[in-house]
């Protein structure tokens, strides 16, 4: 194994000191372009490359901000991601983005990751409804905002869309098309966002004069293609099917898409479907799909903003914790256009 090149190695080879070479990498501005040149091109035939454990070990903190979502193969969580790295990159951070996999436990071993590693802070769609996680977490008095839920009973910061409304969008735009059952393929109870999304449909059944009972429920384990292909068997197995199905997230919605078409089931006009996201493969279906639109990139980069405005808050209380609410959009395309 070749010898490492350290930052006294690049000052012998540029003939400067220790220090300049340091000041080009951390402050630039510092030092003249002759010099900056010459330390760059020293840099580069010797092929260094700055350590970053010691220069944590120096500072007491890394220079990541990390993202914990439910599901990475998501393309929402995606465009989450990506609003969430342009504001830390401009802010000279680094995202650090990892899965739960929708898993408490995992959820659990991340948090005391994030902890060892000293991350500036973190954006987190919690996958354990009791709390505990977080409770933990937070005695590290590592900054986080919740992102994609509101954050109830706690203190910190969060950006989230309100997804009663956007669950009332949904079924209301089912009822205005003739539909009076309609089917709810619902994701894990425990999770505020299929929660929400549920009060929000019976909220628009209840408007229109209907009980309760005309959504039928059916849980899916995960927010996933292969649930949605699973819940919609069950639904063709209905005695008394539903005629309109709404679905806690796009995932959800195409997985029920490809069985009905797989079933000889004809959308929309044997079955309308409606999503929850507006991925960017909800468009692209073979029947596109209505979707209720959440802004996903603009929610990464409100919640990257807020949690740069904490950690660059100086006495840990000029910074006022907020819960920014975003409002939803119904996307309307064939998946639910036929007339009854």
């Amino acid at each position: 194994m070749a010898p490492s090149v350290g930052i006294k190695d690049v000052a012998k080879q540029a003939g400067v000191s220790v220090g300049t070479v340091s000041n080009v990498i951390n402050r630039p501005n510092m030092v003249s372009e002759e010099t900056r040149d010459r330390v760059q091109s020293a840099i580069e035939r010797l092929g260094y490359v700055r350590s970053e454990s010691a220069r944590q070990l120096r500072a007491g903190h890394s220079r990541i901000m990390a993202l914990l979502v439910l599901d990475m193969g998501n393309p929402f969580f995606v465009d989450v991601a990506r609003g969430a790295e342009r504001a830390a990159r401009d802010a000279g951070l680094r995202v650090m983005m990892c899965n739960s996999s929708q898993s408490p436990s995992v959820e659990a071993d991340y948090l005391s990751l994030f902890a060892e590693q000293r991350v500036r802070g973190v954006l987190l769609t919690p996958a354990d409804a009791t709390g505990r996680n977080i409770e933990g977490f937070r005695r590290h008095e590592i900054p986080f905002v919740l992102v994609d839920r509101v954050a109830d009973g706690t203190t910190e910061c969060s950006v989230s869309v309100d997804d009663v409304v956007g669950g009332a969008l949904a079924v209301r735009h089912l009822l205005e098309a003739g539909h009076r059952s309609v089917a709810y393929v619902s994701g894990q109870p425990e999770l505020n966002q299929v929660q929400d999304r549920r009060t929000g449909a019976l909220q628009a059944l209840a408007e229109a004069g209907l009980p309760a009972d005309a959504l039928r429920e059916l849980p899916a384990k995960r927010l996933d293609v292969a649930a949605g292909r699973d819940a919609a068997g069950r639904l063709l197995g209905l005695a008394d099917r539903p005629t309109a199905v709404f679905c806690a997230n796009d995932l959800l919605a195409l997985g029920v898409l490809q069985e009905m078409y797989a079933a000889g089931v004809r959308v929309p006009e044997d079955m309308a479907i409606v999503g929850y996201d507006d991925i960017e493969f909800a468009a692209a279906a073979a029947v596109p799909l209505t979707s209720v639109r959440q802004p996903a990139i603009a929610m990464g980069t409100l919640a990257a903003e807020l949690l740069l405005e904490e950690i660059e808050s100086t006495d840990g209380r000029s910074h006022q914790h907020r819960r920014v609410v975003l409002q939803p959009e119904l996307v309307v395309r064939r998946s639910s256009l036929a007339p009854r």
